[in-house]
């Protein structure tokens, strides 16, 4: 890893899941981790029950849009987290996984989808934590 730390989250619609987890970990690490996501078949949209979720704790994912896992970001990262996308999901020889097994928020309605970005919010600090990056306090 260089000393600047990349993590690439992935899920199948890049629009709820992996949103939150890169707003989460650009709000704590700052500009200590470069932040990536993606999706194996993005959304045309985040999931605007997520961009609610995430206001309520002050951070606006808003400017993020859906975007295709390419070749590219994965080669790129030091850490790819997926988040349910199984099979879609590539492996990329030499990086370090994560699977997170979350609760999918496409359809839920707000209650479920707090407790999704909770969950989240606790896995990125830990992640954080373990890249030794250094970001604002959890």
């Amino acid at each position: 890893m260089s000393d600047k730390p990349s993590v690439l989250f992935v899920c199948v619609h890049n629009a709820g899941r992996s949103q939150m987890a890169a707003g989460w970990l650009r709000h704590l690490a700052g500009d200590t981790v470069a932040v990536r996501s993606a999706g194996s078949e993005p959304a045309d949209r985040i999931n605007p029950v997520a961009v609610e979720a995430m206001r309520e704790v002050s951070i606006d994912i808003t400017d993020q849009t859906p975007n295709r896992l390419s070749w590219d970001a994965a080669e790129a990262s030091d850490v790819i987290v997926t988040m349910g996308c199984g099979d879609a999901c590539p492996v990329f020889p030499g990086k370090r996984y994560e699977d997170w097994q979350l609760t999918d928020p496409a359809g839920q309605p707000l209650d479920v989808v707090r407790q999704v970005r909770d969950d989240i919010r606790l896995r990125v600090t830990a992640l954080l934590a373990d890249l030794g990056a250094k970001g604002e306090a959890a």
